[in-house]
């Protein structure tokens, strides 16, 4: 066995690992990165990269439909699924291609390996041992699926879906979350028959109920299917097609069943509970500061409860280098951290939803706006609905910020802003947003709030 000696030794070289592992060098740390695939994780090379390719894909591909209603000639042929998979691994090639060359650059020592937490605190990859002063944990998550049900055939998980070298012509979806609706979007964009199984009452259930009725009817509109508050029960194949079977008895039979019912952690089997670190159904228990309560010991990305995002990842791999560091960097809160569903129409939000805020500070307590995108310029002319909604406390700073429409993810970086920083609409109402954008479209709701609406009633 042989003993290597860092600064810190991150397990894990997804999102948060990776951030963690450049943060820490640029401080003047040594650092050891282990991971047993590629660095860049799930997000760069099976999740956010890839599929935000494909929903680019599809875009184009309703926009070569669509062409003839702005007076441009083209048609749609149909997709060409090897020119699309080429597209998309040149991308996620290029992205990595990059991550490499600052990961060498920064002088980060990467071990391609399996490793294992061990005391000390250490991790293990085959004889070798990589002792750290600090350790971080960022082994981040895998597809879940449900009881009984077996991956495998015609029965796919999202990173199956990317490897299929043909557009199904019907696909069952089940879970209508981000994973879910955006496997939709690409599909129906691309010509198939699409039903997304949801056992709760609305698709993307974490959204504020605004939101999630928008996306359904926006979905309706374009022919996506969708089955709302009935459990699914199970599922049969054969060589040809799958049955998928609710509770109440009703089927659904498709060439293909996706199954996006959530991530789970990745934490089984590591030396985590071994070597003292709390599990809780997986997750890597740790407090606000990510200290797993076993010392010199952390915790970052999709093993810690809370919302399973990339950029989450990122901001508390830097958090935990700068921590380490002696820097005190700020927390940021969860209700904090933006998220975006690149579905068409895309979904984006940041802070409290109205019911959420409703429970913090009693329906009396707070006011809700919503500005619908018919009164925005530029969202005439790129041809889409939507609206933007603003919670704010009752005479008191802004408490979430809620958009639906085509490329509304680029707007929630003000939001998060507003938000974060507690401002009242009256502070942000003076502020000139470009015309015409999509920005205008928030900057009206805050006038609107602020007592003072422009371009609505």
């Amino acid at each position: 066995m042989t003993d290597h000696s860092f600064d810190l030794v991150i397990l894990g070289g997804g999102s948060g690992g990776y951030a963690a592992a450049i943060r820490a060098a640029e401080l003047g740390k040594t650092v050891a990165l282990v991971e047993k695939d590629k660095v860049g994780g799930t997000c760069l090379h099976r999740g956010c990269i890839p599929t935000k390719a494909l929903l680019h894909a599809a875009e184009v591909a309703e926009s070569a439909r669509d062409a003839s209603a702005i007076g441009i000639r083209a048609t749609f042929e149909g997709v060409d699924p090897a020119g699309v998979r080429a597209y998309r691994e040149g991308i996620v090639a290029k992205k990595y291609k990059g991550l490499e060359g600052l990961v060498k650059a920064r002088g980060i020592t990467v071990v391609n390996g399996e490793g294992r937490l061990e005391a000390g605190p250490a991790v293990r990859v085959g004889d070798d041992l990589y002792r750290g002063t600090d350790v971080v944990l960022a082994t981040g998550s895998y597809s879940r699926t449900l009881p009984g049900l077996e991956i495998g055939g015609r029965i796919l998980t999202s990173e199956h879906a990317l490897e299929l070298d043909e557009v199904p012509g019907s696909v069952v979806i089940l879970g209508g979350g981000v994973i879910g609706v955006e496997f939709a979007s690409v599909w129906r964009s691309f010509g198939a028959d699409v039903t997304i199984v949801e056992a709760l009452d609305h698709l993307v259930p974490n959204e504020d109920l605004a939101l999630s009725k928008g996306l359904e009817r926006a979905f309706r509109r374009r022919g996506i299917q969708y089955s709302l508050g009935v459990r699914f029960q199970g599922a049969t194949q054969t060589p040809d097609a799958v049955t998928v079977t609710l509770e109440d008895g009703k089927t659904f039979t498709a060439d293909y069943l996706l199954v996006a019912v959530g991530r789970g952690p990745a934490t089984a089997g590591l030396g985590y509970e071994e070597a003292g670190v709390t599990i809780d159904r997986g997750f890597v228990i740790a407090d606000e500061r990510l200290r797993t309560g076993v010392d010199h010991v952390w915790a970052v990305g999709d093993i810690v409860p809370g919302p399973q995002l990339a950029h989450r990842g990122f901001q508390q791999g830097i958090f935990v280098a700068e921590e380490i560091a002696g820097l005190s960097p700020v927390v940021i809160p969860d209700a904090h951290i933006p998220k975006v569903t690149y579905s068409h129409p895309e979904v984006a939000s940041v802070g409290l939803t109205e019911a959420q805020a409703a429970d913090a500070h009693g329906a009396d307590g707070i006011v809700a706006y919503e500005y619908n995108l018919a009164g925005n310029g530029k969202s005439e002319i790129l041809g889409t609905s939507g609206i933007v909604k603003v919670v704010r406390a009752k005479e008191g700073p802004v408490l979430g910020v809620h958009l639906i429409g085509d490329r509304v993810g680029e707007l929630i970086s003000e939001g998060q802003l507003v938000v974060g920083w507690e401002a009242h609409p009256e502070d942000i109402a003076p502020f000139i947003h470009a015309h015409p954008t999509q920005s205008e479209a928030l900057g009206e709701a805050f006038l609107a709030l602020a007592g003072k609406p422009l371009h609505a009633l």
